[in-house]
């Protein structure tokens, strides 16, 4: 029996991170305190003083447990995470959970290219962002293609050699092509300093550069070139003036402004990278009528930039919050150097920070009572899936898994991801059917399953120490999902069995139009009313399964399709399949070549010709 009393006197007096439990054991708060001791203890004292929502808090604290740590950013991080992992009822909750997408340029490679990234490596290369959507990457880097002939192929040149056959975009003039070995490596890297500049915002000292370009191209009568050159010019125009400026600054900053409504709070963060808006994001947070402004935003700092992979040099924010040195220390550890977090008081940051709140208040206005509407009818669906099926517990967490192959064929496994009845893409899996060669889906769906959970057991094992967040395959599900009846639940439930594992588990059957009809749990199945939150969750969730296989399959079918006659023969590896097609260019020249002529093929000899020549004569498939 657990004595709050007796435990109270227990508590160190060192920095940790605390946690709330009610009478089920379930995690209704977690905090962090420099003193253990002082700060949970302060709970328990008089209530006088304390806001409602604490009070309604501790009346529910049936137990309680603690973490020591090392100093006060250790706590911060602990506690970010753990609140972003158990979403404890009484936390302000962030609830999206998003990687925003970066443009990389692979200043590592002998050749750089320029990529769509959602992950901030130290690797050498250089990045730009974070853009506020992948489109708004895409279009630049479209932008960026269409001026610049850089390559876009991910061949490694020191272990293949520069000399290879080139791809179309080298045929049609989109790529100077540095695989045929004839590029000149200055003028190459000429144009990735010309990009670089643009992605910093530095346009206006570009098209200064392009300019003399231009004209001195037309001074040597080279009007092509200068043509080419003036349309560079009035695109990077286009983009400066769709560009708004409003720092003299060039560092990267974030600001960060909020907006209160009756039950809910909207934040808005404005992107600034070299003086220039990029993009801007909102959020919306619950149930923070009791909460005061700083707690709100100190909530929001840690939980947005635990999960961002980039932080800018100043955060500016509308108030100084409580543990502002701990959260810039953290900050400063996680971008590796120097972070500034400050309350603007006057001159151009003030206004600026004036149009973010405003901002946020508009979006309040405009979008907070549909996004109201849209989370409570996710929150009804999960409801009744636990009424329905009779669950001890909120699904908060729904794996689905589908399988999809034609005969047997490239049979592929999916698995996609439910939280708080949306997507999270990040945590969808695939998996290439290995020990099934038969068209069985309930082979294939048991090996999924075994798979899948087998590596999460392994994985939780690695982390179990560290209290870190559970990621990927070690998070596991409240609710699983198959497509399928009785058949395919009961593989399921005999895996989860045999791994020593307690996961409801239902199917999603169709009709005869192959529309989602109901769900089937403990071999009874359960019809759910078309129209219900429930129903409309389930239907989603089938659909997005089926598609996430279907799409698989169908690039393993297309790559197949598209595979070499060569790349089965005994004795073809890579290089001599290079070789013979770049001698004699197509599979069809190669079938009527003689023995004599396939032996004359760098890297040939005289058996394997023999061997080749065989091969396609004989008419035999291997």
């Amino acid at each position: 029996m657990f004595n709050i009393d007796e435990e109270l006197g227990k508590l160190p007096d060192q920095p940790g991170v605390y946690i709330m439990k009610d009478l089920d054991g379930e995690i209704i708060y977690v905090g962090k305190a420099i003193s253990l001791r002082k700060r949970v203890r302060q709970y328990f004292q008089s209530s006088r003083n304390n806001p409602p929502k604490v009070n309604a808090m501790v009346r529910h604290i049936h137990e309680f447990e603690y973490i020591i740590v090392d100093n006060e950013v250790e706590a911060l991080i602990l506690e970010a995470n753990l609140i972003k992992k158990h979403k404890p009822k009484y936390n302000i909750l962030l609830r999206d959970d998003k990687q925003y997408p970066y443009i990389k340029v692979t200043t590592n490679e002998p050749f750089p290219r320029v990529l769509k990234t959602r992950r901030v490596l130290r690797d050498g290369s250089k990045y730009f962002g974070p853009y506020p959507s992948a489109y708004a990457v895409n279009d630049t880097i479209d932008i960026i293609r269409n001026l610049y002939p850089i390559r876009t192929c991910n061949r490694n040149f020191e272990k293949q050699g520069k000399k290879t056959r080139p791809c179309l975009n080298y045929y049609i003039g989109r790529c100077l092509g540095p695989c045929q070995g004839n590029v000149n490596k200055e003028k190459y890297m000429e144009m990735i300093d010309e990009i670089i500049m643009f992605l910093s915002g530095k346009e206006d000292k570009l098209i200064e550069i392009i300019e003399k370009k231009m004209k001195k191209a037309s001074e040597n009568l080279d009007f092509e070139s200068a043509a080419k050159y003036r349309d560079q010019i009035n695109s990077l125009n286009i983009i400066l003036e769709k560009q708004k400026m409003v720092s003299s600054n060039i560092i990267d900053q974030d600001v960060i402004g909020m907006a209160r409504g009756i039950d809910e709070v909207c934040i808005q963060i404005f992107f600034i990278r070299a003086g220039k808006i990029v993009g801007r994001e909102h959020f919306i947070l619950l149930d923070t009528f009791n909460d005061d402004r700083k707690e709100i935003l100190s909530s929001f700092i840690k939980q947005f930039y635990l999960g961002t992979a980039y932080v800018p040099k100043e955060i500016f924010i509308e108030e100084e919050i409580e543990d502002i040195e701990a959260v810039s220390k953290w900050l400063t550890e996680k971008r590796g150097n120097k972070v500034t977090l400050r309350v603007p008081r006057r001159g151009e940051k003030s206004q600026l920070m004036d149009m973010v709140r405003k901002n946020a208040m508009d979006m309040l206005n405009q979008h907070g009572e549909k996004f109201l509407r849209k989370q409570k009818e996710e929150e009804n669906a999960l409801e009744q899936l636990k009424f329905v099926l009779g669950l001890d517990s909120f699904p908060n967490r729904i794996e689905a898994y589908d399988i999809s192959n034609i005969s047997g064929v490239l049979s592929v496994g999916s698995m996609v991801v439910f939280e708080q009845g949306r997507p999270k893409k990040s945590d969808y899996r695939r998996f290439k059917i290995q020990t099934v060669t038969t068209p069985d889906d309930y082979k294939s769906m048991e090996e999924v399953i075994r798979r899948r959970f087998r590596r999460g057991l392994r994985e939780k094992e690695i982390i179990k120490e560290n209290k870190l967040e559970l990621k990927g395959f070690s998070a596991f599900p409240d609710l699983i999902m198959i497509d399928g009846g009785k058949g395919q639940v009961n593989i399921a439930l005999n895996v989860l069995k045999e791994l020593g594992l307690d996961i409801p588990v239902c199917g999603l059957v169709k009709d005869e139009a192959h529309s989602t009809r109901g769900i089937i749990y403990n071999n009874q199945e359960i019809n759910l009313e078309e129209r219900s939150p429930g129903f409309r969750l389930i239907y989603k969730i089938q659909e997005e399964a089926h598609r996430f296989a279907i799409s698989y399959h169908r690039s393993l079918r297309s790559k197949k399709m598209f595979k070499s006659e060569l790349d089965d023969i005994k004795g073809i590896g890579e290089k001599r399949k290079r070789e013979l097609l770049k001698y004699f260019h197509t599979i069809d020249n190669i079938k009527k070549a003689s023995i004599e002529e396939l032996a004359q093929v760098n890297s040939m000899n005289r058996r394997v010709a023999e061997d080749l020549y065989n091969h396609f004569n004989k008419g035999e498939v291997r």
